[in-house]
C-alpha cells in the first residue's frame, strides 16, 4: 500500500489542432524520447489527409471509433485452469488500445509500397476510419474472442 496517493499526470492538448487524442498520439509514436520527431510524423500525417480534401480531426477520430474496443478478455487463475474473462475496458484505455493498434498495424505495412512511416500511418487511418484495415480487424479479433468467453464472465470480480 503506497504512503502517499498517486496523482495521474495529465496530457496536454497538442498546440497545432488543440485536441488531446493528437497529443497522445504524439507520445505514443514517440521512441526514446524524441517527441520532436513523433511530432514531424503525426503532422505529416494530418497534412497528408488534408491534401486528400479531408478534414484530419474527423478522419482521425472516426478511426479511433472504429477501432476502439468495448470488451477485452483477462486471464484469471482459478484451481488449476486459467480462464479468459471479458471485462469492458476504462476509456483512457481504450483510447491507448486503438491508438496503438492504429501505429502497430502501421507498422507492419510493406516497405516497398511506401516511403516514410506517415504515409503508412495515413493510409492505415483512412481503412480505419472506413471500418477496414489490420487496425480494425484486431478490435474485432478482441470482441469475438470476448463474445466466445461469455460464459466464463461470472468469474469476475
Amino acid at each position: 500500500m503506497p504512503r502517499h496517493k498517486y496523482k495521474r499526470l495529465s496530457t496536454d492538448t497538442d498546440p497545432v489542432y488543440n485536441s488531446f487524442e493528437i497529443a497522445k498520439f504524439i507520445n505514443y509514436v514517440m521512441v526514446d524520447g524524441k517527441k520532436t520527431v513523433a511530432r514531424k510524423i503525426i503532422y505529416s500525417t494530418l497534412k497528408k489527409l488534408k491534401s486528400e480534401n479531408k478534414d484530419p480531426l474527423i478522419v482521425l477520430n472516426m478511426a479511433i471509433a472504429n477501432v476502439t474496443p468495448e470488451k477485452e478478455v483477462k486471464p484469471r487463475r482459478l484451481g488449476g485452469a486459467s480462464y479468459l474473462v471479458p471485462a469492458d475496458i476504462r476509456q483512457e484505455r481504450k483510447i491507448y488500445l486503438a491508438l496503438n493498434w492504429i501505429i502497430e498495424a502501421a507498422k507492419s505495412r510493406s516497405n516497398k509500397e511506401f516511403r516514410s512511416f506517415a504515409d503508412k500511418l495515413s493510409v492505415e487511418i483512412i481503412e480505419a476510419s472506413k471500418g477496414l484495415g489490420t487496425a480494425f480487424a484486431k478490435k474485432q479479433q478482441t470482441e469475438k474472442t470476448a463474445s466466445q468467453n461469455k460464459a466464463f464472465s461470472h468469474l469476475k470480480w
